[in-house]
């Protein structure tokens, strides 16, 4: 929108007489009410906007309220803005593809009658797709779901139906789900919607709320319907006149389902598919199950940075900018974004996936063959859906003959790879591509476009169907050729009966108002002056010179016109023949797109791995109940990508049983968060099918990537950080497996520290005992650091295997006390968090320094004894007090509980005084004779 402050300059003239005016006025009032609804009028020259659409036209995207104009006068002045067609296109695609609570309306006529000609939302854009996408490329196909709810005891009963109206795809799913929404979540984002109806009358039940902040997470917007739309009364026979194929498979995948097909009614209703004819016997129609991919709720997805964001510094800020080095136009940028919501579970297609990027990483002349034909490959997609949408014309068709005439050098350029994946490059490509390209499909289509398209044209930047390839055209053009004879023939008759030299002094010309003229500058007519009163017709005198004519011209003028006309309609009834001829191929093509958009996405792929600076490695897939997940030397691809950064690589080993969860302590911009979160992108991209920036990379598919890392105010919505923080971390405890991976930051800092402390020492209890999914817990609570030591607690019979501490290295010169980040992750806890040198680095006034430090040594009673820290034995000063080591606590905290728990056995209400007393000395007896080998338990006596 950078474009927009040179726009306000240039605001069309608002010109609508008092008529007009009132009229309009008039027609306006009777408009319902819809605050989301942004409305324009077409107005032919321009676009205008009204009432509280102007205002906030004028502020969003003017950036002033200068450009409104008030339509009328006195109590009925309307605030008015006029917008120009570039402006209108930027406007309707941040409405529409940017923002997630906006309508677009577009209304066509004058006076008091006008009409509503196209509506768009962020889920149904396919009114708009002309003015979207006339000048950029479609960046991914937004999907419209419809839900139903059924509450259950356990939680609720989902019904979700969606619609992919770019790729013609409808899908149904079911399935139960907890009270934060959790599965709900990841299909909408697998899915990439963008918007979702609901019926109207559930939205004011109290558990809608949950729902609409789980919408809102993923950035949809919600459409309410009327409940009676969510029906399922003819739906099989809309759908078997929708979907191709026959009717009873129709049947039994809609029999399966219990909610899904009404939510599906309310779809085909709301998206209006059967008005629209085009759409018949072109969709296709899908069970969606969650356990297709992995998945991904919109906290994981902004914690690992998946997709762009506006706020973007560079592209290679998220992990979407920085694989995306697609080369088609448009369609491998879709699919990448599809695959990054959509990461694989499958250890063998994951691994078909890795060994075409192999074969393309290890022969680079091949890889950089493929992509220089790839970026002359048009967007196959939109052009045959603009085919089949009856929207193309004869440059659409151009197009894709352009593309296709491209596939036998991609075909030569895979025919002469001779690596070890040979066989796998025959079977996905050169197999298909030879039956695209057969004489039956493709190489029909080639004919067909070199037949009737007249090539040498195009130069010229025309469209045309060839004469040669009608009779009725060729005999139209021989005669218009003809007749350009005869005109040049009197012209030249003409310029020696007027002894004036031809083109020099006499010209003709040709224009929309007169036809075929002659003209003299008004020099040369006073020469022949008397010869153009007697024997031509003088029909205009300007600066320029005379134009004039006479009977001769005028008829061979009028014949080359009437020819001409003729011309151009047998042309528009042969390109619309072409057009439709070229629509039948919309199969072949559909394909083409599919297997040219992975090749493109692979090659993305293959490019990130061998341009990056660091090496990136192949990862080696294992079934998730099989194998360790094990990052020799990985790295954070994003991170690493910036100019300013001289990354520092990790080691992280998550193995069964020893280290499957741990608990990273450290300082503030240590390192921690970027550890955390590298480890779940390597895997996120590993499952997507791409190599990892890793020295060597073992990975147990994960079929759940959760993350609580960070939580933003949501005061709008009456959440708090921590209330936040607390809804995120329930949909890890209801919705994680022993399948899934779990990366939680700094967990519990939202409230006093003992409850804080409290709920992340539950938390991780219940993580490691009942979820038992690989862990990264990152957390300043080091008393965390006491769940490694094994027999924690030997009362209650619990034994945490597979808790393993690791912390992020800092060092601390003994002289400067000077903090410096290693940025390494090393075994063993860390006993502080250098909160004060961290708050030096800020630049903190040293008085507050100073303070800050004594207050910090009488609350944590720190002590000047020197200690070993984890730098290779280097002494240091000013460290937290530890004089007990982990095993004294681990001892003296049970010795201690079984105190407790002897004392609240003693029967106090059936004994006397002095049995009761006797009973206690005894047990303190105890407690003081073990004691004396226990420091810990020294403090309370």
């Amino acid at each position: 929108m950078d474009d927009t402050f040179g726009e306000q300059n240039k605001l069309p003239e608002f010109k609508l007489d008092s008529k007009q005016a009132q009229g309009f006025l008039s027609f306006f009032k009777t408009l319902p009410n819809d605050s989301r609804a942004v409305r324009f009028f077409d107005r032919r020259d321009y676009y205008t906007a009204h009432g509280e659409n102007a205002t906030f036209i004028a502020k969003t995207y003017y950036h002033t309220t200068t450009a409104l104009r008030q339509l009328g006068s006195g109590a009925d002045a309307l605030s008015s803005v006029s917008v120009s067609k570039n402006m209108f296109e930027t406007i309707a695609r941040d409405v529409l593809l940017e923002r997630t609570d906006h309508t677009l309306e577009l209304y066509e006529g004058n006076g008091s009658n006008w009409r509503l000609v196209r509506t768009g939302s962020p889920g149904n854009l396919g009114n708009f797709e002309d003015v979207l996408f006339a000048n950029h490329e479609m960046q991914e196909a937004p999907a419209v779901v419809a839900v139903i709810l059924n509450f259950r005891d356990a939680g609720y009963t989902v019904g979700l139906s969606y619609v992919d109206l770019t790729n013609r795809i409808l899908g149904l799913a079911e399935f139960i789900d907890d009270s934060h929404f959790t599965n709900l979540e990841s299909a909408l984002v697998a899915l990439g919607c963008k918007e979702c109806l609901l019926p109207a009358e559930g939205s004011k039940s109290g558990e809608s709320r949950t729902l609409y902040d789980a919408l809102g997470r993923c950035g949809v917007m919600v459409t309410e319907r009327k409940k009676a739309e969510f029906k399922t009364r003819d739906l099989v026979e809309d759908l078997s006149r929708l979907v191709k194929g026959a009717t009873q498979p129709i049947r039994d995948l809609l029999s399966g389902f219990e909610l899904s097909p009404g939510a599906l009614g309310a779809l085909l209703s709301y998206a209006e598919l059967l008005a629209d004819e085009t759409n018949y016997g072109n969709y296709t129609i899908r069970k969606y199950s969650l356990d297709s991919y992995m998945r991904l709720d919109s906290a994981a997805m902004r914690a690992l940075n998946v997709l762009e964001s506006k706020t973007d510094a560079n592209k290679n800020f998220s992990l979407f900018g920085l694989m995306n080095r697609t080369c088609t136009a448009g369609m491998g940028r879709r699919l990448l974004h599809k695959w990054l919501k959509q990461p694989l579970l499958d250890v063998n297609e994951i691994n078909m996936r890795l060994d075409l990027v192999q074969a393309f990483v290890e022969d680079t002349a091949l890889r950089q063959d493929l992509r220089q034909h790839l970026k002359r490959i048009s967007d196959i997609e939109r052009l045959t859906h603009n085919l089949e949408r009856k929207r193309a014309g004869l440059q659409h068709v151009v197009k894709l003959y352009q593309s296709s005439i491209r596939l036998p050098y991609i075909k030569n350029a895979l025919q002469n790879y001779e690596g070890q994946f040979s066989t796998l490059i025959k079977e996905k490509y050169l197999d298909e591509l030879e039956i695209l390209i057969d004489d039956d499909k493709l190489g029909k289509f080639i004919t067909l476009v070199e037949t009737a398209v007249d090539l040498d044209q195009l130069e010229n930047g025309e469209f045309m169907i060839s004469p040669a390839y009608d009779s009725a055209l060729c005999a139209l053009k021989d005669e218009q050729e003809l007749l350009e004879q005869q005109i040049r023939n009197l012209h030249k008759q003409t310029a020696n009966d007027l002894d004036l030299p031809m083109d020099k002094a006499l010209k003709l010309d040709k224009g929309t108002q007169f036809g075929h003229v002659f003209r003299i500058t008004k020099k040369e007519e006073p020469k022949i002056r008397k010869k153009l009163s007697t024997q031509f017709i003088v029909l205009e005198t300007r600066k320029d010179g005379v134009k004039f004519t006479n009977t001769k011209l005028k008829k061979l003028g009028d014949q080359y016109q009437k020819i001409l006309e003729e011309y151009k309609t047998r042309q528009r009834h042969l390109v619309n023949k072409v057009v439709e001829t070229s629509a039948s191929f919309a199969v072949v093509f559909e394909s083409l797109a599919a297997l040219l958009a992975q090749l493109d996405v692979l090659l993305s792929f293959a490019d990130l791995a061998t341009s990056c600076p660091a090496s990136y490695t192949r990862p080696d897939i294992t079934p998730f109940d099989v194998g360790d997940i094990i990052l020799e030397g990985s790295r954070h691809p994003c991170v690493e990508a910036q100019d300013w950064v001289n990354f520092i690589p990790n080691d992280c080993k998550l193995v069964r049983g020893k280290s499957w969860f741990q608990i990273i302590t450290g300082p503030n911009m240590g390192g921690k968060s970027t550890f955390i979160r590298q480890v779940g992108v390597n895997i996120l991209m590993a499952q997507v099918g791409c190599f990892v920036p890793c020295d060597k990379a073992s990975i147990s598919v994960r079929d759940c990537i959760f993350a609580r890392v960070g939580a933003g105010d949501c005061q709008l919505r009456g959440v708090s950080t921590f209330m936040q923080e607390m809804l995120e971390t329930a949909s890890i405890l209801k919705g994680a497996t022993d399948k899934s991976l779990i990366i939680i930051d700094e967990l519990g800092r939202g409230t006093s520290t003992y409850d804080g402390f409290g709920l992340a020492w539950a938390i991780c209890e219940h993580l490691v005992e009942v979820i038992k999914a690989p862990t990264l817990f990152a957390t300043h609570f080091h008393e965390l650091t006491a769940l490694a030591h094994e027999n924690v607690d030997q009362i209650g019979g619990k034994q945490f295997a597979g808790i393993a501490n690791y912390h992020v290295s800092a060092h601390i010169d003994a002289s400067s006390r000077k903090l410096t980040m290693l940025y390494k992750v090393e075994p063993g806890a860390c006993d502080q968090s250098f909160g004060i040198h961290v708050a030096e680095f800020a630049n903190f006034p040293e008085s507050v320094v100073a303070l800050a430090r004594e207050k910090a040594a009488e609350l944590e009673d720190f002590s000047p004894a020197e200690i070993l820290t984890y730098e290779a034995g280097e002494k240091e000063g000013s460290k937290r007090k530890r004089e007990y080591d982990p095993d004294d606590m681990s001892r003296g905290a049970t010795r201690a509980r079984q105190f407790l728990k002897a004392f609240a056995d003693l029967p106090l209400e059936s004994m006397d005084v002095q049995e009761a007393l006797h009973c206690v000395s005894e047990l303190k007896d105890g407690l003081e004779k073990d004691a004396v080998n226990s420091k810990w338990l020294q403090q309370f006596l």
